[in-house]
């Protein structure tokens, strides 16, 4: 397959299997969606819908979450780790916004990237989910899927979202990125693959291989 054949082969299958798509993070606004993709770094999506109704329901807004104290924010996100490190962020975040934006999430990748705790694969996901901004948030799903793939040879995700944004059509990026995640977690993880099962690698590697024997 020329990499043109690959990401139309990709792009086909993978709207086969997902026409439809929704964030796996529970949240109800831009603001809510802002604090559980911080507090899933390291974390699984399915921990962190375990215990956001639990912070939400004591603030689902940055003026109630600053009536909390770091610890209290800590303790109750602490089975999310990296506990410190989150709250301090969460509150100070929060802080921002309200001293700063009228308590409004900004639509603005730069703005977001300043809040503490949020780096650019979080402001990426606000801004494609929350406000519907072209963004391709690459966790290591995608990373090590489009390295398969052979989308890509990025040694990190920031070389690796570079890539995908080449060559993948950018109306296409906030719902594929969520279909690759998906894929990867269904027949692709990085532990114990599912090779028999991973069709769209399989197609790719018997693809590349015959190309090689014709060569």
């Amino acid at each position: 397959m020329t990499k043109a054949e690959k990401v139309k082969y990709i792009i086909d299958e993978l709207e086969n299997c997902y026409p439809t798509v929704e964030v796996p993070l529970d949240h109800k606004d831009p603001y809510t969606l802002l604090i559980a993709v911080l507090l899933s770094a390291q974390c699984t999506d399915k921990r962190v819908n375990e215990i956001t109704p639990l912070l939400f329901k004591r603030a689902d807004n940055p003026y109630d979450m600053i009536k909390m104290s770091e610890a209290e924010i800590k303790e109750i996100i602490r089975p999310c780790g990296l506990s410190p490190m989150k709250s301090k962020g969460i509150y100070g975040l929060s802080k921002i916004l309200i001293e700063n934006y009228d308590g409004i999430v900004p639509q603005s990748f730069e703005a977001l990237e300043s809040f503490p705790a949020v780096g650019h694969k979080t402001a990426s996901v606000v801004m494609s989910q929350a406000f519907g901004v072209p963004a391709f948030p690459v966790d290591t799903h995608i990373h090590r899927l489009l390295i398969r793939w052979g989308i890509t040879k990025g040694k990190n995700v920031v070389e690796t979202e570079k890539d995908a944004k080449k060559v993948f059509p950018r109306e296409l990026w906030n719902k594929l990125h969520l279909q690759i995640i998906f894929y990867g977690r269904e027949y692709s993880p990085s532990r114990s693959p599912k090779w028999e099962k991973d069709f769209i690698t399989r197609e790719i590697g018997t693809a590349a291989a015959k190309k090689g024997l014709v060569q």
